[in-house]
């Protein structure tokens, strides 16, 4: 093989099939042995390609990542619901054309960790300067196998919970790319501290209790193009203390306690994104400013899978599907479609909220379209079918009487404008530059 290109079935430490955790740690020992001089004519550590062919690659040795320039690389993201399987009664099992992901495919078999790090498939970290950087992982899956009872009383398989991790960056790093890859029943599908020119793009990240998480700091990074779903209890996309940071074109599914979750980020942006949630807080901005949220598609109706029916991220309907704090923010030309049930609306009586306002100071809400129906909450046996005939249904019974704007009083002098006729928008004229948008005539009072 090229020096620098190595097959995790070729190699001569270790079999692959049963423990590719130590043909990985294997190659990356050869590639530092080989590696030494830092400046040999220019260069001299160039890294390599280590490369996962279709199959099944049980991991039961953590990698430890620990130099710069190394792409491991599969031949396929290879995701397939393991949720509608662990679903569907064992006696059917047999006449399903696959029971498992598949592609390359990398099934973590660690023991559950004390902590995130310890329980990593994956584990980059290095200290020192520069960074370790331009690590990156494409085109495979990294399958946790199953989930663990967690005594909510739902079936073990649909807790998300059993201590695995994905890919967990320990220590700052530089020019990452995680692209095309794959992961499935892990409580965390990958977790990055302290990043910088991030690039997760056009991976498949579903069934995992939490789904993409910046924690420590960052900036200019991006998350784009991916089609991603978290659990009822975890994030979708979680970001803290970034600067910079583009979220834009993601399909983020339902089921996730927050599609986005923006804790100290600034001057960043979320755009053109389709976001769908069975509960509020879909979109929440905790202590962050200067951002752009544009142009988005936010989708609020019921659970309607029966293993999962009922249940909810424990946030009442006044808590708004996107609540700022925060000074400084755009919020401009977002579409909000809330299909809900009056009947299961909390507090009861109370009109849902679509955009809240906090806390901070000269927010800018302008020209965002709020559709609001009343529907009726029902459970289907399939998950397909029954997610694919409410994302279809538009013939709900009536029009749902809602808040499009709540600007709390902690919150002063934002601008709004054009985002809900009088009746729907509360806030205080006195405080804030409101513009309500005309009402049809007819139907101002129906909201």
């Amino acid at each position: 093989m090229p020096a620098n290109h190595y097959d995790v079935t070729q190699w001569p430490v270790g079999d692959a099939a049963e423990d590719v955790g130590e043909v990985l740690n294997s190659i990356i020992a050869d590639i530092k042995s080989r590696q030494k001089d830092a400046d040999a004519r220019d260069g001299g550590k160039p890294g390599a390609v280590i490369h996962l062919p279709p199959g099944d690659y049980r991991l039961r040795t953590q990698v430890l990542i620990d130099l710069s320039f190394l792409r491991i690389e599969g031949a396929g993201h290879g995701f397939t619901s393991s949720s509608i399987r662990f679903n569907v009664p064992e006696d059917e099992w047999p006449d399903l054309h696959e029971l498992w992901p598949g592609g390359s495919r990398v099934l973590v078999d660690l023991p559950p960790g004390d902590d995130e790090r310890a329980g990593a498939a994956f584990l980059v970290a290095r200290s020192g300067h520069p960074r370790i950087s331009s690590v990156e992982f494409a085109d495979f899956c990294i399958d946790g196998l199953h989930f663990a009872s967690d005594g909510s009383g739902l079936h073990p398989e649909n807790t998300y919970v059993n201590g695995k991790t994905g890919i967990y960056v320990a220590d700052a790093n530089d020019s990452f790319r995680v692209n095309g890859m794959g992961f499935v029943y892990l409580e965390h599908a990958l977790t990055v501290h302290n990043a910088d020119a991030l690039s997760i793009h056009d991976n498949f990240i579903a069934e995992c209790g939490s789904c993409i998480e910046l924690r420590g700091w960052g900036q200019a990074s991006k998350i784009t193009d991916n089609l991603i779903g978290a659990g009822c209890n975890g994030h979708s996309i979680y970001a803290e203390h970034h600067g910079g940071l583009l979220i834009t074109a993601n399909n983020v599914f339902p089921r996730g306690a927050s599609s986005i979750r923006l804790d100290g980020v600034t001057r960043s942006s979320v755009t053109g994104n389709r976001l769908h949630s069975f509960y509020p807080g879909m979109v929440v901005l905790e202590a962050s400013s200067e951002n752009l949220i544009g142009s988005n598609h936010f989708l609020r109706d019921h659970e309607p899978w029966a293993p999962f029916f009922g249940v909810d991220n424990g946030l009442d309907d006044d808590f708004g599907l996107l609540a700022v704090s925060g000074s400084g923010n755009s919020v401009i030309g977002n579409h909000f479609s809330a299909i809900v049930d009056p009947a299961r609306v909390r507090p009861a009586g109370a009109a849902p909220v679509v955009i809240r306002l906090k806390a901070g100071e000269r927010n800018y809400v302008a020209a965002n379209h709020v559709v609001s129906m009343q529907a009726r909450g029902e459970a289907g046996a399939s998950a397909y079918a029954a997610q694919v005939d409410a994302l279809l249904s538009t013939d709900a019974a009536a029009r749902l009487a809602v808040t499009t704007v709540l600007v709390d009083p902690e919150s002063r002098r934002n601008t709004i404008l054009d985002s809900g006729t009088e009746r729907q928008v509360d806030a205080d004229p006195a405080a804030n530059a409101v513009r309500p948008s005309p009402a049809v005539p007819g139907e101002d009072a129906e909201a």
